[in-house]
């Protein structure tokens, strides 16, 4: 049972002891989506993440733009205002915040699940905080919703624990200067390059293909593409960094090894599911299907019983199929099936 007290709650937080319909591990768009349409089905719903609300959106690059419209950034029916055509970090922040205070949502905030015990009916997770104190939640069903933006694919080459190697970009303004290297072909590589260029860093970017990734977003590719045909920014495609030092680093390129100098590396290389957390529970991953957990894509329901995952989760290591425009909807399939399987009939919302 909750062991919580008020004061270690987020929004909404509740003392009392008690036993969850749903209980969502992750409080990001997708898992607030998930627990606004238990609410809408009748269904008591908590929120446990182990950073803030929308944590991995909270730690985008701070001014980074979305690629999509608002409007298919909503959740829970409420419009999502924004003067420009495609909203930034900060107003999709104020977005969910605003969200998440009208459902008046149960979020635990800076709450790590440690593991779950129990099964269909009867699971408890179990929790520590930030000063290592411990909980558990009851609850009759869990939603996974996890996300992905926490776990790098890191390069496993020596020097990459050195602090001057980065998986995560936020702003230019600390490496003006600087020789910065960038490691990647997609979006955020080739944005972080293009802002840390046009902050005065000396930016050299390096892409295991050919060249940048063809599903780099139109706008973007003509400027990166410029910047490198005109010398602005040095590419070497084709190639990989293969050893990182204090002062400098090696990249294996077709034409041989190189050495440069170097002060700071953002390898920026894709992110992917815990899916060791995943398999702990107890569910299956289909290895010959790029890991997607096997789950039922009606109702999302795992091969656990009572386990259900919503978000990019579902896709397993194809972090590109599932972004908050789909993923959000998967909470309506997955109260839809609670509500029959808890015998729940009359919606606690019109």
């Amino acid at each position: 049972m909750s062991k919580d007290t008020a004061g270690r709650s987020g929004l909404g937080g509740n003392s009392n002891e008690e036993t969850y319909d749903m209980l969502v591990i992750g409080a990001g768009p997708t898992g607030l989506a998930c627990a606004i349409e238990a609410k809408r089905a009748g269904l008591r719903a908590v929120l446990i993440d182990k950073g803030c609300l929308c944590n991995s959106l909270f730690h985008y690059p701070a001014h980074m733009t979305f690629f999509t419209t608002p409007e298919l950034l909503e959740i829970g029916d409420m419009p999502f205002s924004s003067p420009n055509q495609k909203p930034n970090r900060m107003e999709a922040l104020e977005y969910y915040r605003k969200v998440a205070e009208h459902y008046d949502l149960d979020i635990r905030q800076y709450e790590s699940v440690v593991s779950v015990s129990g099964s269909d009916g009867e699971f408890v997770v179990h929790t520590t905080d930030r000063f290592d104190r411990k909980s558990e939640h009851c609850a009759r069903k869990l939603v996974v919703a996890t996300g992905y933006y926490d776990l790098p694919n890191y390069l496993k080459i020596p020097g990459e624990e050195l602090s001057k190697v980065r998986h995560y970009y936020n702003e230019p303004h600390p490496f003006f200067g600087l020789d910065v290297l960038v490691i990647g072909g997609k979006n955020s590589a080739a944005i972080a390059a293009l802002d840390l260029w046009r902050h005065g860093a000396k930016v050299t970017l390096v892409h295991r293909g050919s060249e940048m990734h063809p599903h780099v977003k139109y706008w973007i590719l003509p400027d990166i593409n410029n910047r490198v045909k005109n010398g602005e920014i040095t590419a070497y495609f084709n190639s990989s960094v293969t050893d990182v030092r204090e002062d400098d680093l090696t990249i294996a390129t077709p034409e041989g090894p190189i050495t440069i100098p170097n002060h700071f590396v953002f390898a920026l290389t894709g992110y992917h599911p815990d899916f060791r957390f995943i398999e702990k529970l107890g569910v299956q991953l289909d290895e010959a299907n790029d890991r997607c957990p096997v789950c039922d894509p009606a109702t999302l329901e795992s091969n656990v019983p009572g386990i259900y995952l919503a978000g990019v989760i579902v896709a397993g290591e194809r972090t590109n199929e599932i972004f908050i425009e789909n993923g959000r909807f998967h909470g309506k399939q997955i109260a839809d099936d609670l509500q029959v399987k808890l015998g729940i009939r009359s919606p606690a919302f019109a």
